[in-house]
C-alpha cells in the first residue's frame, strides 16, 4: 500500500514582523500629500529622480549599523556571480551612485527630488517598521550655503502647503564646523579622566568625539544638568541605575554644554553667544558662524524670520554625518499619547550638508546639500491634530434590483463616472437588497441609486443619501427627518445633476 503523502500545512496569512499593509484611505492621503509636496519642489525648480530600490551593497556604502541584525542593517542578497546586492535603506546613497554614474549628462548644480519606500533591516518596534517612505530633495553641486538657506525656506513653504500653519512648526538650524570648532577647542584627542589606570585596549576602543556627539543627542530628554554629568562622571537615571559617564574635563565640558545651551530669544542673539564661543580661539568654528550668520541673513531677506526658523546649537541628531549646516523641522503643537499625557510631537523632517559622499565614487568631494521628509509622521501629525479625515469618501453605488437589466445600471455609472463622479455598479449577489446597502455603508458611500422596474417604467430613480440617513439615524428629531428626507425620487435624465447636488451638501 502506498504511503499517504504528508499534508503540507497552510501558510500563515500574517505580515513579516515589521512590515504592515496600507489600505484604501491611508494610501489616498499619503498619496495626496505626496503630490503637495512634490508641488512645492517642483515649484523651487527641482526635478522628479525614480532610481532602482535595489543598489549593489558597494554601491550603498556604509549602512545604518544594527549589530543584532544580519547584514548591518540592510536587507541583501549574493547573487551567482558573487556580487552583493541590497534593498536601499534611504535615497541619499542611490543619489550619490546617480550622479557619479551620469554627470557628464547632468545640469551642474543638480537638483532633484525623489520619493518612495527604503527597507532598514533592523529590530522593529512601536511605530518602528522595515518598510516606510521617504520624501527627498537635493542639490549637488552647489558649494554656497544659498542652497542649504533654499532647503530651509523650501522645507518651511512644503509644511505649510501640507496643512501645517505658520506657529504650529520651527525649522532649526545648526552647522557641524561651529561643533567642529568646539571639538578642536576641548582637546577631543585628549584621553578622558578615566583613562589613568585603564587597558590600552579600554582606550583604543573608546572614540570620545562620538561618545560625546552621542551625549549631546540627549540634551532634549536630560538637560544642561544632564549633559553635565554624563559627560564627566556619569548620571543615575530615572530607574536609579548609575549611567558611566564620559570622563571629560571641566574645561572640556563647559565647551560643550556653553555650545549647546547657545541659543538665545532671537537669532542674532544666538549668534552673537556662538561668536563669543569661538572667536579668536578656533577658524573652524568661526567659519561655520560666518555660515550660520549668511543663512539667517539670506532668509530674512525672504521674509523667513525667527518665527519660522530659529538658529539652534541644540541640533546635533545627525552631526557624525553631516559636514556643515544642518536643519531640522520640528512641529511645536501638543498631541495626548497613549496613556492620555500631553506631550510635543517632535521632529518630521530632517537634512543638512554632505560634501563627501558622492567622493567615494569619483574620488573628487562634491558638495551636496538636502532634506527628508517623513511623511507617514506628518501624516500621524495631521490626523491628531483632527486636520484630515480618519475616512476617506467612497463611491456613488449604483445598486442592482434586477439582474436583467444590469446594462441599464451600467449606463447610469457610465454617466456619473462620466461626469467626473466617483462611481460603481454593486456586484455581489444582489438577491438580498439590505446587503446591498450594508456593502454601501462599508464602502463608505456617500450616495446609493436605486431603480426597480416600476422607477424605470416611470423613467425615475431613487437616490439616498447615506451620510445624512446616518446622521438622521443617531439624532434626529421627527421634524427634521421630514424637512430633511435622506431618500427621494427624481428623472433619470437628472441622475447626474441630482447625484452631484447631493455630494455637496454631504461635504
Amino acid at each position: 500500500m502506498a504511503k499517504k503523502e504528508k499534508k503540507q500545512p497552510r501558510p500563515k496569512a500574517e505580515t513579516p514582523k515589521g512590515f504592515r499593509d496600507y489600505f484604501g484611505t491611508e494610501v489616498t492621503e499619503r498619496k495626496a500629500m505626496l503630490d503637495r509636496i512634490a508641488e512645492v519642489y517642483h515649484l523651487y525648480g527641482f526635478e522628479a529622480l525614480e532610481s532602482s530600490a535595489v543598489e549593489t551593497v558597494e554601491a550603498l556604502g556604509k549602512f545604518l549599523p544594527d549589530v543584532d541584525r544580519p547584514n548591518e542593517g540592510v536587507f541583501a542578497w549574493q547573487e551567482e556571480d558573487k556580487d552583493w546586492l541590497a534593498l536601499r535603506y534611504d535615497l541619499t546613497a542611490p543619489l550619490a551612485r546617480v550622479y557619479a554614474q551620469f554627470r557628464n549628462d547632468l545640469p551642474t548644480p543638480y537638483r532633484r527630488y525623489a520619493m518612495g519606500p527604503v527597507w532598514r533591516n533592523e529590530k522593529p518596534g512601536p511605530g518602528r517598521f522595515r518598510q516606510f517612505y521617504q520624501c527627498d530633495a537635493d542639490t549637488v553641486g552647489a558649494p554656497s550655503v544659498a542652497a542649504d538657506a533654499e532647503i530651509c525656506a523650501m522645507l518651511s513653504d512644503t509644511l505649510e502647503a501640507v496643512g501645517i500653519p505658520r506657529g504650529d512648526y520651527i525649522v532649526r538650524v545648526n552647522n557641524r564646523k561651529v561643533l567642529n570648532g568646539v571639538l578642536e577647542l576641548m582637546e577631543a584627542h585628549k584621553q578622558p579622566s578615566w583613562a589613568e589606570g585603564a587597558t590600552n585596549n579600554e582606550i583604543r576602543g573608546f572614540d570620545v568625539e562620538d561618545a560625546v556627539l552621542r551625549t549631546m543627542d540627549k540634551f532634549d530628554k536630560v538637560g544642561a544638568e544632564g549633559v553635565r554629568q554624563l559627560l564627566g562622571e556619569g548620571r543615575l537615571d530615572e530607574s536609579g541605575a548609575f549611567i558611566k559617564g564620559v570622563g571629560l574635563y571641566e574645561d572640556q565640558i563647559d565647551a560643550v554644554v556653553g555650545f549647546l545651551t547657545s541659543r538665545a530669544e532671537t537669532n542674532e542673539k544666538t549668534l552673537e553667544n556662538l561668536n563669543q564661543l569661538v572667536a579668536g580661539r578656533t577658524e573652524t568654528g568661526m567659519i561655520g558662524v560666518r555660515e550660520l550668520r549668511e543663512i539667517r541673513d539670506l532668509l530674512a531677506a525672504q521674509g523667513y524670520e525667527g518665527d519660522r526658523i530659529v538658529i539652534d546649537p541644540s541640533v546635533v541628531r545627525g552631526l557624525g554625518y553631516y559636514t556643515g549646516p544642518v536643519f531640522e523641522a520640528e512641529l511645536t503643537f501638543e498631541i495626548t499619547d497613549e496613556k492620555g499625557r500631553p506631550r510635543q510631537f517632535g521632529s518630521v523632517a530632517g537634512g543638512g550638508r554632505y560634501d563627501d559622499l558622492v567622493k567615494r565614487f569619483t574620488g573628487q568631494s562634491v558638495p551636496a546639500t538636502g532634506v527628508s521628509i517623513g511623511v507617514d509622521r506628518l501624516l500621524a501629525a495631521l490626523r491628531a491634530k483632527g486636520r484630515i479625515d480618519a475616512a476617506s469618501q467612497g463611491p456613488v453605488v449604483v445598486t442592482v434590483m434586477d439582474r436583467d437589466r444590469m446594462a441599464d445600471y451600467q449606463s447610469m455609472v457610465g454617466e456619473l463616472r462620466a461626469a467626473g463622479i466617483r462611481a460603481e455598479v454593486y456586484l455581489g449577489n444582489p438577491k438580498n437588497f439590505g446587503n446591498q446597502l450594508k456593502y454601501a455603508d462599508k464602502r463608505q458611500s456617500p450616495v446609493a441609486v436605486i431603480q426597480g422596474g416600476d422607477e424605470a417604467e416611470r423613467g425615475v430613480v431613487q437616490i439616498k443619501d447615506l451620510i445624512l440617513g446616518a446622521k438622521i439615524a443617531e439624532d434626529a428629531s421627527l421634524e427634521e427627518w421630514k424637512s430633511q428626507p435622506a431618500q427621494r425620487e427624481i428623472s433619470r435624465a437628472n441622475l447626474v445633476t441630482e447625484v452631484r447636488k447631493m455630494l455637496e451638501q454631504s461635504r
